[in-house]
């Protein structure tokens, strides 16, 4: 039974600005995808990826990892127009034997490999999981700009990837938003309208998401950091 990484990267990151989509801006001189699939090349846990993307990125894409020689397989695969179809797209290009799914965003390139381990072997316990973190901010509920109320912070977690899955679950759950058109905002939120316990792990505030042009900067620190200590 096997572990398959879901990578989305069919988005164009409109917040980032520009031309070129978020997924493929340069990093030190490699883009940011490919800073992510080496953490889950590098993971124990994980024994193939699949990477999502727009077709017309294809060829590009190849190049770039074919250059990496890889440990681990790395498949790519089309996505869809939306974050839910392009997920959904990969699901169905499985391979048989698939245990459990990890799906991560392709713009989280400083996910670390004890992330990874837990966030499966949780989804392997308990049937699915995620990465979060505590908000720190006053969260408050609104309409329009009219503030209803305030939500306590310990009652708030911000949602993180990776997120995993036992095969079924996350099959099923799809499935069911499909046929009920709905659309999610992350693929637990899919899990949890079958009635799906989802295990929060603790994440971790260097597990950014790059989306803005602000992001970049402690992108770069971040990758510096690396540089300097072992990845674990």
């Amino acid at each position: 039974m096997s572990v398959l990484a879901i990578i989305p990267a069919a988005g164009w990151g409109v917040r980032m600005g520009g031309d070129t989509p978020k997924q493929f801006l340069s990093l030190e001189g490699v883009p940011i995808f490919i800073h992510t699939l080496r953490k889950f090349a590098a993971s124990e846990v994980i024994d193939n990826i699949l990477l999502a993307l727009r077709p017309e990125d294809m060829e590009r894409v190849r190049v770039e990892v074919d250059r990496e020689h890889f440990s681990r397989p790395v498949r790519l695969v089309a996505g869809g127009p939306s974050r839910q179809e392009t997920v959904a797209r990969a699901l169905a290009e499985a391979p048989a034997g698939t245990e459990i799914v990890v799906v991560h965003d392709a713009v989280r390139p400083f996910v670390e490999l004890a992330m990874i381990q837990r966030v499966v072997e949780a989804a392997r316990k308990d049937g699915a999981a995620i990465l979060g973190i505590l908000s720190v901010d006053t969260v408050k509920q609104v309409e329009r700009q009219t503030i209803l109320g305030s939500i306590p912070r310990e009652r708030i977690v911000l949602a993180q990837t990776p997120q995993a899955f036992r095969y079924p679950i996350i099959r099923e759950a799809f499935d069911r938003a499909a046929s009920d058109g709905f659309v999610g905002t992350d693929e637990s939120s899919l899990a949890e309208r079958l009635g799906c316990n989802v295990t929060v792990l603790m994440g971790s505030d260097r597990n950014i998401k790059i989306t803005k042009p602000s992001d970049l900067p402690l992108a770069r620190l971040y990758i510096a950091q690396e540089r300097e200590r072992p990845q674990g």
